[in-house]
């Protein structure tokens, strides 16, 4: 039994010995020189061989006071919180110095973004049209190509003019005859104006025939009363007097037949002069016929989506081609809530998304008086339903000052335009010495 708990002893402090050089690395102290008189202890009891058996019941042995904790706060610490202090303060600080520059850019910035309006819901518009010809007929030249620049009067398309020229020319010959019988009427009522004179001048010789009739039947009238004449002579006298009044009748009657048949020739000139109008508006038309044969650019742009083709058979109102004028303007859907301070003239910059590193200036032409939705085919009816408030957007109109001609632009290209709805200078361009 001794033996077993000397073997016992024994064991322990071999297990306890190898802890013992950890604790004496430590550094001199009551913990070191414990492991050391432990290990001693183990050696001699090994060498005294086993104790005498000892019946007394084994009590447990007291326990070992902790060891003492070593005192780290000694010279060395010091310096290092000193380090960590100081490292503390300037990384505040840094921190200090950098929220206030932030504080202080976020101020300028938005001192700087408050003078301008912009948004990403625009486009480029215009009032581009469909080229169609007026007439029909094939069609035997296409000058233009694609995308090609035109000015205005250059040929776009030409149609097969024969047709027309042969009707002008019929129209011509009807403008030829109506005015020839305008002109002959013109003679006959010259003619007629001259037969008037020489009726008038037969009603003038008439009457002064009857003066001498009458002058006559009177003396000789006279002279058979006081039968100083024959009865014979008065009564041939009366009878011609009789005869040179129904003679000033008959030539008075034929004056008045020749004046009536001016008033005849004079209506059927009016009504060849009308002729001749209808002919001469018939001969224009043939004319503006002609002229339709050949499709002219009526202002400059770009033709685009040509279509027409040398050999087609063009109805009136075919679309040859589409055409995009060189007026274009920008159309930006500004949210409503944006539109307090803008204003027409109000200069713009306008960004092409197609080139982004280009600048184009503008200006504000004017502000629709309406929302978008408004003016659409479905216009909203907020009195029906349930009705939720959303912000509307609505196009201003901004023209391009000096539209760039070394890219193309078209309509529907979106752009980014920002409009200056203040004019006074920014804080940011204060200090940069902008005006």
């Amino acid at each position: 039994m001794s033996k077993e708990h000397g073997g016992d002893a024994g064991d322990q402090a071999v297990l306890e010995a190898p802890d013992a050089p950890s604790d004496a690395s430590a550094g001199p102290g009551p913990a070191g020189n414990g492991a050391v008189r432990a290990l001693r202890e183990s050696d001699g009891a090994r060498a005294r061989g086993p104790a005498p058996r000892d019946r007394r019941p084994r009590a447990d042995p007291p326990p070992a006071d902790p060891p003492p904790k070593q005192d780290v706060s000694g010279d060395i610490g010091a310096p290092q919180r000193r380090r960590i202090t100081a490292r503390r303060a300037i990384a505040v600080a840094i921190g200090l110095i950098v929220l206030a520059a932030a504080a202080a850019g976020g101020y300028v910035y938005r001192d700087y973004a408050g003078h301008f309006e912009s948004t990403d819901d625009a486009f480029i518009a215009s009032r581009q049209f469909a080229l169609a010809p007026k007439v029909p007929g094939y069609i035997t030249a296409v000058p233009v190509t694609d995308n090609q620049h035109v000015v205005a009067g250059d040929v776009l398309a030409r149609i097969d003019d024969r047709d027309y020229r042969i009707a002008l020319a019929q129209a011509q010959a009807q403008v030829d005859g109506a005015n020839a019988n305008v002109q002959n009427i013109g003679a006959q009522i010259s003619v007629q104006q001259e037969q008037i004179s020489a009726s008038a001048a037969q009603v003038e010789q008439a009457q002064a025939a009857l003066t001498y009739a009458q002058q006559q039947a009177a003396r000789y009238q006279d002279l058979a009363e006081r039968q100083a004449g024959t009865v014979q002579m008065a009564e041939q006298t009366a009878s011609t007097l009789h005869q040179q009044q129904a003679a000033l009748k008959n030539a008075q009657a034929a004056l008045a037949v020749a004046q009536r048949q001016i008033d005849s020739l004079e209506a059927q000139r009016k009504s060849a002069e009308a002729s001749l109008a209808q002919a001469q508006a018939q001969r224009d038309q043939a004319q503006l016929n002609l002229s339709y044969t050949t499709v002219i650019a009526a202002q400059a742009g770009r033709v685009v989506n040509l279509s027409a083709a040398v050999g087609q058979f063009a109805q009136a109102g075919t679309n040859l081609a589409m055409f995009v004028p060189d007026e274009i303007w920008v159309t930006a859907n500004f949210k409503e809530t944006q539109l307090a301070a803008m204003r027409p003239g109000q200069p713009a910059t306008v960004r092409i998304d197609a080139y982004p590193d280009r600048a184009i200036g503008g200006h504000v032409a004017s502000v629709q008086p309406g929302s978008g939705t408004a003016f659409s085919l479905l216009p909203a009816e907020n009195a029906t339903g349930n009705y939720v408030k959303i912000v509307q957007r609505v196009p201003v109109k901004i023209i391009i000052d000096d539209p760039p001609t070394d890219v193309a632009l078209g309509p529907g290209m979106s752009v980014g335009p920002t409009v200056r709805v203040d004019p006074q200078p920014s804080l940011y361009e204060r200090l940069a010495g902008h005006s």
